[in-house]
């Protein structure tokens, strides 16, 4: 088969060496750029005839061809050539195939440095609000979640050591707050990214009577670039999208990281459902929460894609480099990574069962009422770090003595400070502990369920 002519073919005295081609190509993976790359083309060859540098009847009939070319590439029915380069020339190619010579007027006024940006930005917009709905489902569920678990009282913890009693659906609400922050995030990051690049050309804009605003229009673009030469250099709202995403999985690799924990015979505080867990090829008592632990892993590849888009970009010269061209294969595996875990999880989430009672033994054990004994001895005008300090040696002597909080006879707790009286027994009960903490932000069930009236009313 003889070799397909290159379109800046014309300096070049011997044809481009089959392994150069294979390894200059980017079609096997921007070819999933081909709907954007066809809307943008669209619009350019409209703005072209309305500025009159090609007439309507060639736009018209270009518009037609790419149109017809979606229609078959969407149905599968178009084989790419490796020779094609990427997706642009091989959509051009097609075009000029079907219509003939005047396909060749559709790249008038534009380079493929502004065409990919184009073609990012267009994908970016639409993946953007994707996971926008996905981490909008997610939040959705963990209001639902914590409207169902207002009453379920377990321990919280730092260090991984039980700390202080809480309720479940506060732990629910935190997890809300953190991907409430992430869907902002990436509407906020969606500003930079709703920006027309196209008239930029190579980097220095073109000659021709463009109108880039009626580009911008057609595309429903916010804002055209202020900057030819920033327009084909500009990679940062990838970066800044790769980043958005890469906080996203952490936090979902946050509450993995819990459920994994809660999911073992150890805590026993969550059930996962087998439809959402694996077995042993030797165990056969094993029930494993994989799917937790796959999203903990991915997130690890997130990051790495972050890191690779950081390193492409911190040595390149002004403006246009071919080293650009890698920026895709992590950004895809980004957008593929954190719309499937993000399902997934949100999936695995929504069958689990927590284990009520198992939690509240928890939240009674481990001396969670430590520091509602200080601040009862605070509230009888003891400093707190004296307070601090009695109620240390409290728990010092109920580890040597093998007893709980509650198991300190009044005569016991009057040994370390002799103000104790019997309140103190009503100070240590775990919904007490819990509802004193009512102000903004506690985990007192009337500030929870003010958070969730909250939530909810911004929601509709």
């Amino acid at each position: 088969m003889a070799q397909t002519k290159k379109p800046w073919s014309g300096r070049f005295q011997k044809a481009t060496a089959k392994d150069v081609e294979k390894f200059t190509s980017s079609l096997h993976f921007d070819c999933r750029l081909y709907p954007y790359d066809i809307e943008g083309s669209i619009a350019h060859a409209q703005m072209l005839a309305a500025r009159g540098i090609i007439t309507r009847a060639e736009a018209n009939k270009i518009c037609a061809g790419l149109k017809n070319i979606l229609r078959d590439m969407d149905k599968g029915k178009i084989k790419f050539n490796q020779a094609d380069e990427d997706i642009h020339m091989a959509i051009e190619r097609e075009l000029t195939k079907r219509i003939g010579s005047v396909g060749g007027k559709l790249h008038t006024a534009r380079s493929r440095n502004d065409q990919i940006v184009l073609d990012m930005r267009l994908f970016l917009r639409d993946q953007t609000k994707e996971i926008i709905g996905l981490i909008s489902s997610l939040q959705k569920l963990l209001v639902k979640l914590a409207k169902a678990h207002k009453n379920t009282i377990m321990p919280g913890y730092t260090h991984l050591q039980k700390a202080q009693p809480v309720l479940l659906a506060h732990y629910f609400l935190a997890f809300e707050e953190m991907f409430s922050r992430d869907a902002t995030r990436f509407a906020d990051g969606k500003k930079r990214i709703d920006v027309s690049p196209l008239g930029a050309a190579a980097l220095a804009g073109t000659g021709l009577p463009i109108d880039r605003r009626k580009t911008a229009k057609i595309l429903k673009f916010a804002e055209v670039s202020k900057n030819s030469m920033d327009t084909v250099a500009d990679r940062d709202f990838i970066a800044e999208f790769i980043f958005s995403c890469a906080v996203t999985m952490m936090h979902l690799s946050r509450f993995c990281e819990d459920l994994v924990l809660w999911s073992s015979e150890e805590f026993g505080f969550a059930e996962i459902s087998d439809a959402y867990t694996t077995g042993s090829s030797i165990m056969p008592q094993k029930k494993n929460p994989d799917i937790a632990e796959l999203v903990r892993g991915k997130t690890a590849r997130v990051y790495g894609d972050l890191v690779a888009i950081m390193t492409l970009l911190k040595g390149l010269p002004m403006t246009y480099n071919r080293d650009l061209q890698e920026d895709k294969e992590p950004l895809f595996d980004t957008v593929d990574t954190t719309k499937n875990c993000l399902m997934i999880f949100t999936q695995m989430l929504a069958n689990t069962k927590f284990n009520v009672e198992k939690m509240r033994v928890a939240a009674e054990e481990g001396f969670c009422a430590a520091t509602d004994i200080a601040e009862y001895l605070v509230k009888k005008g003891v400093a707190f770090r004296q307070a601090h300090e009695i109620v240390g040696r409290i728990v010092a002597y109920c580890l040597k003595n093998e007893k709980q909080l509650s198991e300190l006879s009044l005569a016991e707790y009057r040994k370390f400070y002799k103000g104790f009286s019997s309140e103190i027994y009503n100070v240590i009960k775990l919904e007490k502990i819990i509802n004193t903490r009512k102000h903004i932000g506690g985990t007192a069930t009337s500030a929870v369920a003010e958070r969730i009236k909250e939530i909810e009313r911004k929601t509709k």
